[in-house]
């Protein structure tokens, strides 16, 4: 029998809270089985929706406030006067063991600030980092920082290094994933000190990473590595014109196939395959950025997402609670700390 698995949902954040909320847990709830819910929020509006849905109502135990961060909030306002909100109670259960992670699509400053407050981070971890998958040329690939940090020395970015290559590990299931660092070019002495220090560290490790030195911006949508590392500020920007270069491309074909009859007639020809490319490419399915290197584990999904989006992000956080996510990365620092036990020590290429 499956382990149980806890968690906790801020069901008054997002665009579209708490219906979206209510009607993703819905969603989750017919791929993964083993899982009970914390629910935060308005227990009278909650109650009503869970009405709609007596399996969800029978694995889910409801925590009433009517206290709610809101998006435009700073993190630093949050974290003081937010103590009652739904995001802080929901982020409290993880701290206090109630529960295996939390998930929320509420103000991501906020978030992160209030996680980290009450989880600390994992022991050899300085800073977290904002993680997520997107498909590529050849899979699947994951990205960070992008946008916890905007700066970022050589040590933060071997840590995202480790971190990211457990995630890969354990969520997308590649036994060796390989990584590379976002840069300028890909030749050995372009980029600033960090990105070259850096790749001097993960050159040298005996961790089970198979580095392939630095990537170009066009490597990320190529899934040239498996990995992909940045400071928060790149990784950000980067992520940003992914997601418009996406919208501009699918934009253009809807207008240009609805400019003739022709284009019409296409269009219906090649509708099975305009489907499955709208699938593959649909953003909610990688809805749900992981706040890695937390000690718990924390997934933000998108503000605007509708309940198929939030139910992934709800699957993505119960995947890696299951997985014992957190018990690899402490695994392998604690293996890297062994080799390295001081950055200074190994130098960037001259």
């Amino acid at each position: 029998m499956s382990q149980q698995i806890t968690l906790s949902i801020d069901a008054m954040g997002g665009d579209n809270a708490p219906h979206m909320v209510v009607d993703g847990m819905a969603i989750a709830l017919e791929t993964i089985s083993n899982v009970n819910f914390h629910l935060y929020g308005d227990s009278f509006k909650l109650k009503e929706l869970l009405a709609n849905y007596p399996d969800v109502m029978e694995v889910t135990e409801v925590h009433h406030t009517t206290d709610v961060v809101s998006n435009d909030e700073k993190p630093g306002v949050a974290l003081r006067s937010g103590r009652q909100s739904s995001m802080r109670l929901a982020i409290n259960a993880v701290g206090d063991g109630l529960a295996g992670g939390v998930v929320s699509a509420g103000n991501t400053g906020a978030l992160m600030a209030m996680a980290k407050f009450v989880m600390k981070t994992l022991p050899g971890i300085d800073r977290p980092a904002i993680a997520s998958y997107y498909p590529t040329m050849t899979g699947e690939s994951v990205m960070l920082d992008l946008g916890a940090n905007i700066q970022c020395d050589a040590e933060n970015l071997v840590q995202f290094a480790v971190m990211g290559e457990v995630f890969a590990r354990y969520v997308l299931d590649i036994k060796q994933p390989s990584i590379g660092i976002l840069n300028v070019g890909t030749e050995v002495l372009k980029g600033n000190d960090s990105v070259k220090q850096a790749a001097a560290i993960l050159r040298q490790t005996n961790l089970p990473i198979k580095f392939h030195g630095f990537v170009e911006g066009d490597d990320i949508g190529k899934g040239t590595v498996d990995v992909v590392v940045t400071d928060g500020f790149t990784g950000n920007v980067a992520l940003k014109t992914i997601e418009g270069t996406a919208k501009l491309f699918a934009g253009a074909l809807k207008e240009e196939l609805k400019r003739s009859v022709l284009g019409k007639i296409g269009a219906l020809i090649a509708k099975p395959a305009i489907d499955a490319f709208r699938n593959r490419f649909d953003p909610r399915r990688y809805n749900g950025a992981m706040f890695l290197g937390l000690n718990g584990i924390c997934v933000k999904s998108h503000g605007g997402t509708d309940s198929f989006g939030f139910a992934n992000a709800i699957i993505a956080a119960h995947e890696m609670v299951s997985d014992g996510l957190n018990d690899g990365i402490k695994e392998d620092f604690a293996r890297f700390n062994d080799e390295h036990h001081n950055f200074s020590n190994i130098q960037a290429d001259d």
